[in-house]
């Protein structure tokens, strides 16, 4: 069985720092079905990866694996060098559902979650920090028109903005350019470049896995990408084939 990896090389002896994402021959089971097999990828932190496949490939099964909301049925994972269910507070999930109360407006839905993540001592910091999170996805704060009115476009951009608000080291994001006309969607890779570009308040380099079906919009995301088939890596190309990582096949 062809098992292909990435893998830590030149930078394993210097730099102590655990990998962001790391699977070692994990595979997915749901009853008789295999979802992924064993499946071996190691993403050095400062990653960006790109995971390519038709439908049923395993592409989402992998962010679900990633971000702990399920466990592999066989095979070993770590995030950080832990547990996934260990590193929640460092992961930010964007999935196909926008997460936000749909009776609320884009502002109290962010101002909520600043809240939750503690972002700010009293309301008016709170406030801050969720109308600066609309604002770098080009939405406006003051707009009063509850979540339930907004467009797909609208509850992705807020979405976005409730992920990156929290400023996670570890970003996963399953399509997100569904429901983007072109102009959105380019913002959308503008904001996520920015993000990327500077590192987290610990020093970590920020990490991004994501899912895409439309891979002309995130090439200037991936520093690599890595195609599924049947629950397999196929392919692996870009840096992690020939810079701080390696592709190997393995038998």
């Amino acid at each position: 069985m062809n098992v292909i990896s990435i893998r830590e090389e030149t930078t394993r002896t210097t730099n102590t720092t655990p990998a962001a994402v790391r699977l070692e021959r994990v595979s997915r089971l749901y009853g008789s079905f295999v979802a992924l097999r064993e499946v071996s990828l190691t993403l050095p932190a400062g990653s960006s990866v790109v995971l390519l496949g038709e439908n049923g490939a395993g592409k989402s099964t992998v962010l679900k694996l990633v971000s702990g909301l399920t466990s592999p049925s066989y095979g070993r994972l770590t995030i950080f060098g832990t547990p996934p269910q260990q590193q929640r507070g460092r992961i930010g999930t964007m999935g196909h559902a926008p997460m936000l109360y749909d009776e609320l407006t884009g502002m109290e839905n962010l101002t909520y979650f600043a809240q939750l993540h503690d972002l700010g001592n009293t309301r008016s910091e709170l406030d801050a920090v969720a109308a600066a999170a609309l604002q770098e996805v080009g939405l406006d704060p003051s707009l009063t028109r509850r979540v339930s009115e907004y467009s797909q476009g609208m509850r992705q951009r807020a979405s976005l903005a409730r992920v990156l608000m929290a400023e996670p080291p570890l970003l996963l994001l399953d399509e997100p350019f569904s429901n983007l006309d072109f102009g959105s969607a380019h913002g959308m890779v503008d904001r996520l470049l920015a993000y990327l570009a500077t590192p987290g308040s610990d020093g970590t380099p920020r990490t991004l896995l994501m899912t895409t079906h439309q891979a002309d919009l995130a090439r200037p995301l991936a520093k690599s990408t890595v195609t599924l088939s049947a629950g397999r890596v196929a392919s692996i190309s870009g840096e992690m084939r020939t810079g701080d990582a390696s592709a190997e096949a393995s038998s």
